[in-house]
């Protein structure tokens, strides 16, 4: 109930940013829980249920329209009670209702509106709703009042469209799939589809809006190192270009936003997310290892530097995302005037910065605005002012600089403070294959410090995982994403260090996975798992999204420690993974194309590296970077040193006991298609040896 004293309701006592932005509405408003269901049943009472995250635009919107009004809250107040849910927070809750509003309407998206009865049956949804009524879309007070009569009049008529839209999503959320044969031709139908909607001229697939979707890139990669075929490698470069020239990158102070609201790349939805920055990150990185071209190397950088300079907390962990608005307006904080570049810059250098980044007089945006945007290649640009690229790269560094620092004295768009086990995954994920890739301890570093933060934080005594962290709570049980992005973490941890426990670890959070999560009946794994609230339906999904499904990412880690164990239960429970959503990867392989990917592995041909040595041996230095540098995503990679890690290392993995330093000289002992090839001291010969495999 609102406090008349302070006008707050219930929200005031949560940790999330965004039920925070709304404790001072209005509206009545509830966390989810036991209690606001309770209040509904004594008051007999309809729930609205309102769904979105901090740094959603439209969110903001239908806030500031509906929920900050008192004439709109006291409709909300009289006839419903009303519950906001931070989709970030409870990605259970948001998979199931967000399903509901998909079957209803044919589309969603956040704010997310549902009206439920007290027990939690759905029977009616939408998104955004404005407050008075217009193209086609029906006010939110009007919404309120009809559905709230026919609550009163006509109960009856919901129940049983609430009760046919249950039954409806129960079947769709657990039912089984008719299975296909998983071969090479379920990769060859992604990378026709994935070709068909690709943009040749402006690179990425489909139309406006788009959004950077780094696992089909990913996936295109394996494609190309398998077949050599340039038109994957043709699809994945020009996306990649076209995405850091455009004004979907952050040219002042790096990092990317969320999507691109054209087909140029040019405007963006300017929130920035941290799953975006470490899945880019990853795209970039492994685009650098296959072409060995430095612009892709210096983008993942650019990356790592926003995140490590703006989204790291003094704990270690990573935040969550930055707003799109800023006092009030969306993009207010990136966007310029050559007036504001000429006060910071000089007239001759704001010159060339803006016509560089077209920085117009009139703005190439919104209300005389410009987003900074690359209209053409450096080269192309100083052969037009005839000077070096080294000079034109050097005063635009200069520039660049000096802007962010006038920048960081804007009111800055909103933080989400927040820390998730999940998406920490992803970026500490992100971070070890840019270590690998890079060379920069930097990035090792402040992978390890997160992932340290995480085990010590976010895992319970009992080893189960915690969703959330900010400012010193904990809340949630964690879902399969966060198990299945920290094993992924945990695994590319251990290739980096080969810290025997990093192996450990992921291997008994993959059982606890398993025992938590793992479908008996169908094969896979369900969203949530028995520590979870029970919900009207358990969603089992493998199609990749914004992020990859917990699904795919669990496929390729199952598969990599059954090669990196040699544990074969692992391996068996990824193939029945796989083969339980084989019908849907057959029907639209490239919705799956993470999944693809751990496919791709199955197919192989894969390799198991061991390498025996002393650390920090010359040798044993030298071999070790030819298996970290060089992109072999169908490798995995041990390392066994001193006799007391060896004994560590080989309790994990006991085919290594006998692999030993062959005259006492780092050895490497490939095996490939389950066959093992004679050791190799030389590295030269043992990188051969790998790129053969390709």
């Amino acid at each position: 109930m609102m406090n008349a004293a302070n006008r707050y309701n219930a929200l005031i006592h949560e940790k999330s940013p965004y039920l925070l932005q709304h404790a001072e509405n209005p509206v009545d408003w509830y966390p989810w829980g036991k209690g606001a269901f309770l209040k509904a049943k004594n008051e007999d009472k309809p729930v609205f249920l309102s769904v979105g995250y901090a740094t959603c635009h439209w969110c903001h919107v239908m806030a500031h329209e509906s929920f900050e009004d008192p004439e709109t809250a006291r409709i909300l107040n009289d006839h419903y009670v009303s519950i906001k849910v931070d989709r970030e927070e409870r990605p259970d809750l948001d998979k199931i209702y967000m399903s509901v509003c998909q079957a209803l309407t044919g589309r969603g998206g956040w704010p997310l509106s549902v009206f439920l009865t007290p027990e939690r049956i759905p029977f009616f949804a939408g998104t955004y709703f404005p407050k008075i009524g217009h193209q086609g879309l029906i006010g939110f007070p009007e919404l309120l009042l009809k559905l709230g009569k026919l609550w009163k009049e006509d109960r009856e008529r919901l129940l049983t469209a609430g009760d046919e839209i249950t039954e409806h999503l129960r079947n769709s959320e657990l039912g089984g799939s008719v299975e296909k044969s998983l071969d090479m031709e379920v990769l060859n139908k992604a990378g026709v589809q994935l070709s068909r909607s690709f943009d040749p001229r402006w690179g990425g697939f489909g139309g406006a809006p788009k959004f950077p979707s780094p696992h089909q890139l990913t996936f295109l990669l394996r494609r190309h190192v398998r077949s050599k075929n340039a038109r994957d490698l043709e699809m994945v470069e020009k996306t990649l270009q076209s995405m850091r020239r455009g004004g979907l990158f952050d040219h002042i102070g790096y990092g990317f936003h969320r999507y691109s609201v054209d087909e140029k790349w040019f405007a963006p939805h300017f929130e920035k997310m941290l799953y975006d920055q470490a899945l880019l990150a990853m795209a970039y990185t492994e685009a650098y290892q296959v072409t060995g071209k430095s612009f892709y190397a210096r983008v993942a950088r650019e990356i790592f530097t926003y995140v490590l300079r703006d989204m790291t907390s003094p704990e270690g962990g990573f935040y969550s995302a930055e707003d799109a608005d800023s006092e009030g307006v969306e993009g207010l904080f990136y966007l310029w005037t050559p007036k504001e570049v000429q006060e910071i810059l000089g007239t001759e250098s704001a010159d060339l910065f803006c016509d560089y980044f077209d920085i117009r007089e009139r703005g190439n945006f919104e209300e005389g605005r410009s987003i900074p945007h690359m209209r053409e290649p450096l080269s192309t640009f100083a052969e037009g002012r005839n000077m070096g690229v080294k000079r034109l790269v050097s005063l635009l560094r200069q520039g660049r600089e000096k802007l962010f620092s006038a920048r960081q004295k804007r009111i800055h768009p909103l933080k989400d403070d927040k820390i998730l086990t999940s998406w920490n995954g992803l970026m500490i994920t992100a971070l070890f294959k840019g270590y690998r890739a890079l060379g920069d301890a930097a990035y090792v570093t402040a992978a390890q410090n997160s992932l340290q933060f995480i085990l010590n934080t976010l895992r319970k005594e009992d080893g189960c995982l915690i969703r959330r962290y900010r400012e010193g709570e904990t809340a949630h049980a964690g879902y399969l994403d966060d198990y299945a992005f920290l094993v992924w973490a945990l695994i590319e941890g251990y290739e980096s260090t080969f810290n025997p426990n990093h192996l450990k670890t992921a291997m008994v959070l993959t059982h606890t996975m398993l025992d938590l999560f793992w479908d008996s009946e169908n094969g896979g794994f369900f969203f949530t798992g028995r520590e979870n609230e029970t919900l009207i339906a358990r969603s089992r999904d493998a199609q990749d999204g914004a992020i990859p499904s917990g699904n795919s990412v669990a496929a390729l880690t199952l598969l990599q420690l059954g090669r990196l164990t040699g544990d074969t239960s692992f391996e068996e429970k990824a193939n029945a993974l796989m083969q339980a959503f084989s019908g849907q990867m057959d029907a639209y392989p490239s919705a799956h194309t993470q999944m693809l990917q751990a496919l791709d592995f199955v197919i192989g041909p894969t390799q198991e590296v061991v390498i025996a040595g002393t650390r920090h041996d010359r040798n044993t230095d030298v071999m070790l970077k030819v298996i970290q540098q060089n992109f072999l995503p169908r490798q995995v990679a041990l390392l066994v040193s001193s006799n007391e890690e060896r004994e560590r290392v080989a309790g994990l993995a006991p085919y290594v006991k006998e692999m030993v330093p062959v005259e006492g000289k780092a050895t490497a002992y490939i095996c490939r298609r389950h066959a093992c090839q004679a050791p190799v001291t030389d590295p030269e010969a043992m990188e051969k040896a790998l790129n053969e495999s390709l």
